[in-house]
This record gives C-alpha cells, sequence and structure tokens, in this order.
C-alpha cells in the first residue's frame, strides 16, 4: 500500500521529541532552567542572545486513503521547545529575564500559528486533496510566523521594552483563545 509521508518544522529542522523538549500545553511558563544548552551565560558579557529553537513540528504517515478520509490533522501539529539547544547569553540576571519573557511570547506565538495552520488545514483538504496542498499552506503560515516574530524582536528589543512585549503577548493569548478549537486535541465541529 502506498504510503504518504509528509513532515515540516517551523524554524526549526528536526526537533524531535525527548524527554528534553517540552510541549505547547498553556499553562507551562518557560523559566531560566529550561535554556539547558552549555551556551547558556549569564554574566560576564557585554552582550545579550535568544537562542530558542521552538516552533511547529508537523508530520503523519498513513496511506493514500487514510489522506483521503482524514480531516482532522489538528493532533499532527505540535508546538514544541528543544530545551538542550535553547541558549540565554545575558550581562545580568534582569536582562536574562526579559529574555525569559520573550521566550514565552514566541513559544505562544507558535502555538497562535500552529492553530492557524490547523485551521488553514481544516477549511482547504477536500476529500480528493493530496498531500502537495499542504506545502503551500505551511510557507504561507511560516512566513506569516517570522514576519511577527521578527517584528517584535526588533520592536521590543528581545523583550526588553517589557510594556509593548505585555501588551503583544496579551493579544497573541487572545487569538489563541478565538482559535480554541483549533487545539492540538481538539475534534472538529461537523458542517
Amino acid at each position: 500500500m502506498n504510503k504518504i509521508v509528509l513532515a515540516f518544522s517551523l524554524l526549526v529542522a528536526n526537533i524531535g521529541y525527548s524527554q528534553n523538549s517540552i510541549e505547547w500545553d498553556g499553562t507551562y511558563k518557560l523559566e531560566l532552567s529550561d535554556f539547558k544548552s552549555p551556551a547558556t551565560q549569564i554574566g560576564d558579557v557585554a552582550m545579550y542572545s535568544l537562542h530558542m529553537p521552538s516552533g511547529i513540528d508537523f508530520s503523519f504517515a498513513m496511506s493514500n486513503v487514510e489522506f483521503m478520509f482524514t480531516k482532522n490533522f489538528n493532533s499532527k501539529v505540535n508546538t514544541v521547545f528543544s530545551q538542550e539547544s535553547s541558549s540565554i547569553v545575558a550581562p545580568d540576571i534582569e536582562t536574562a529575564e526579559s529574555l525569559v519573557n520573550f521566550a514565552n511570547y514566541q513559544f505562544d506565538l507558535a502555538e497562535l500559528y500552529a492553530r492557524k495552520l490547523r485551521k488553514k488545514i481544516s477549511e482547504e483538504k477536500g476529500t480528493f486533496s493530496n498531500a502537495s496542498f499542504l506545502k503551500p499552506l505551511y510557507d504561507s503560515i511560516q512566513n506569516e510566523f517570522s514576519n511577527r516574530f521578527t517584528l517584535m524582536a526588533k520592536e521590543s528589543d528581545l523583550g526588553r521594552n517589557r510594556d509593548l512585549l505585555e501588551k503583544e503577548h496579551a493579544l497573541v493569548l487572545e487569538e489563541i483563545q478565538e482559535l480554541s478549537q483549533f487545539c492540538k486535541t481538539c475534534k472538529l465541529a461537523k458542517k
């Protein structure tokens, strides 16, 4: 039987699941201790940076027949944070905490765009669709995510402008709520 195997990742190539990955659940907030890369350093540096390969993992394996009759791909789209690959470099603890706040924003933003991808797939997947229709959807969502993330990184100075970051983060959380029916475990309502 022909098998379709499709895998995408947003922002990272093959995060993979392990005990050092955190899957987005809406309640867990990242902490400084979650940044386990040996590159993490607080103090004795004159710069600051955040390296956080979190993003959307989208993969599935099914036969052509299964693919044709599957409408709900919510469970196939995951938002994950890789602890071992994530690092913070900051001159002091205050700057490090600002970067952690920005990391939480980025993690929630990734979930928002995971939900947007789930919604797009649900709206555009027809019974006789083949897997090739997914790539343009993914590329579009990835572009939107990247643009919004990059703009906020610049405007908030990676979270050092706390007021701006808090305001934008609240908007992201509101948008996640508006797409509540596209959570990973949600079943789609019948039309």
